[in-house]
C-alpha cells in the first residue's frame, strides 16, 4: 500500500521574504487613477484572492508595486481576532499601501494555501497571541517570520488552493446574482406600484388601464387576528407550525397542539418588540402572541408586497416610541393604493416568482458558505 505523505512543520521565515507597503492612506484615494490595495480592504471586503480593486490614487515615487502572488497581512487592526487574516494579490501592477505586511514566497509553498492557513486554525491563533496593543493592535513581519506552518506537499497545496478558489468563485457569482436580483426587485417595487403623488404606476403590464384607487388598509382586509401564546409540543407529534418571530426570521421551527388559524395568503405583522412593524407572508400555522394576521379581501401577495415596499415608512410612522409597538390605529391610518383583482394577481405572480428566485440564490449562497466553513474547519485545525 502506498504511504500517504505526511504534513510537515516549517517556520515561515525559511519559506519567504518579507517587506512592507508604504506611502498611502485613505486620504490619498481619488475616483480614478492607479489601482491600490489599502490594509482596510482586508476588513471591509475580505477575499482570499484579490484580483480587482475599486480604489485608486495618484502614483508617488518609490511606491511598492505588486509583482503578483504576494501574500499580504494587515499590520494594524482593531482587535487581535481581526488582524490575523491574509489575502493573495493575484495580479502585478497594484500599489501596496501602508500598514501592509508583504510576504513573497519561495517555490515550496502556494500563496493561496498560505493565505488560508494564516487566516484559519492554529496559525490564526498563534498570530492572535502575538498581536500587540490595546485600542489598536499591531502585527509585524517579525511576528510572521516566527509562524510555524504545517504544510503538505506542493501538489496537495495546489489541490487545496484550487478547491477553495473554486468555492470562492461560486460564492462570488451567487452573491453578484443575488445582488442584481435584489436591485431588480427594489426597482420593480418602485415601478409597479404608484408613488406618493402618482395616480397609477410608472410601469404596467399590457392591456391594464383601470384607475388605481386609494383605500384605508382596513377597507381591503376581511378580518384580523391577534395571536396568543401557545404551549409548544415538545414531542413534535403535532404537525401544526407555531408562527413565532424566531421561526419567521429564519430560526428553528416549533410545533403546537392547536389548530392552524393562519393561511398562506394571510399577511402577518409583528406587533411588539424591537422590530415591530415587520411584515411577513406565505406562512400557514398557529399564530404567536406578538403577531397579528390580516385576511385580505382580494390578493394577500399584493397587499404584502405593497406593505413591504413601505416597510421603512411603517417603522418610522406607525410605531410607538421607546418600546416599539405598532399603533392601534394602524389599519385606519395606513393608506394602500389598489387596482382590479386581475391586475393585482398579475403583479403578485411577478413578485412571487422573483422572490422565489431570490430565495433560491440566497439558499445556494448560504449552503456554499457553510460548505466553505466546514472545509476550513476540517483542513486547518
Amino acid at each position: 500500500m502506498k504511504a500517504i505523505p505526511t504534513w510537515k512543520q516549517r517556520k515561515l521565515d525559511k519559506l519567504a521574504y518579507f517587506s512592507k507597503g508604504s506611502g498611502y492612506s485613505k486620504k490619498d484615494l481619488i475616483p480614478y487613477g492607479y489601482p491600490i490595495i489599502l490594509y482596510g480592504r482586508l476588513y471591509t471586503k475580505y477575499e482570499t484572492v484579490i484580483q480587482n480593486v475599486d480604489t485608486y490614487v495618484n502614483k508617488k515615487e518609490k511606491s511598492i508595486i505588486s509583482n503578483g502572488n504576494e501574500v499580504i497581512v494587515p499590520a494594524s487592526g482593531e482587535s487581535a481576532e481581526d488582524i490575523s487574516r491574509a489575502s493573495v494579490v493575484a495580479n502585478s501592477g497594484m500599489i501596496l499601501g501602508g500598514d501592509l505586511n508583504i510576504i513573497t514566497l519561495k517555490e515550496k509553498i502556494e500563496p493561496v494555501f498560505l493565505a488560508l492557513t494564516i487566516s484559519n486554525g492554529k496559525q490564526k491563533k498563534e498570530l492572535r497571541k502575538r498581536a500587540q496593543g490595546k485600542s489598536v493592535v499591531h502585527l509585524h513581519n517579525s511576528d510572521l517570520k516566527e509562524v510555524n506552518l504545517i504544510c503538505p506537499s506542493k501538489e496537495e497545496q495546489k489541490k487545496i488552493s484550487e478547491l477553495f478558489r473554486t468555492l470562492e468563485n461560486s460564492i462570488t457569482l451567487h452573491q453578484e446574482k443575488l445582488s442584481k436580483l435584489q436591485s431588480l426587485k427594489k426597482a420593480a417595487l418602485q415601478s409597479l406600484f404608484p408613488q406618493k403623488n402618482e395616480k397609477e404606476p410608472k410601469v404596467r403590464f399590457a392591456n391594464f388601464k383601470e384607475i388605481w384607487k386609494q383605500y384605508k388598509l382596513k377597507d381591503v382586509i376581511e378580518s384580523e387576528l391577534k395571536g396568543k401564546a401557545k404551549a409548544k409540543d415538545k414531542t413534535n407529534d403535532c404537525k401544526n407550525v407555531y408562527l413565532e418571530t424566531n421561526y419567521l426570521n429564519g430560526g428553528e421551527v416549533s410545533y403546537v397542539d392547536v389548530p392552524n388559524d393562519v393561511d398562506e395568503d394571510d399577511v402577518l405583522i409583528l406587533w411588539d418588540g424591537s422590530q415591530a412593524g415587520t411584515v411577513y407572508h406565505g406562512y400557514k400555522g398557529a399564530l404567536g402572541s406578538t403577531l397579528k394576521a390580516y385576511k385580505p379581501k382580494e390578493s394577500g401577495e399584493f397587499m404584502f408586497q405593497y406593505l413591504k415596499k413601505n416597510q421603512q415608512k411603517i417603522y418610522d410612522n406607525y410605531r410607538t416610541p421607546n418600546i416599539p409597538h405598532v399603533v392601534k390605529t394602524f389599519t385606519e391610518d395606513f393608506r394602500i393604493k389598489s387596482t382590479s383583482i386581475i391586475e393585482q394577481r398579475k403583479i403578485s405572480s411577478f413578485f412571487k416568482q422573483l422572490d422565489s428566485t431570490i430565495n433560491f440564490y440566497q439558499d445556494k449562497l448560504e449552503k456554499l458558505q457553510l460548505l466553505k466553513k466546514a472545509f476550513l474547519q476540517k483542513m486547518f485545525i
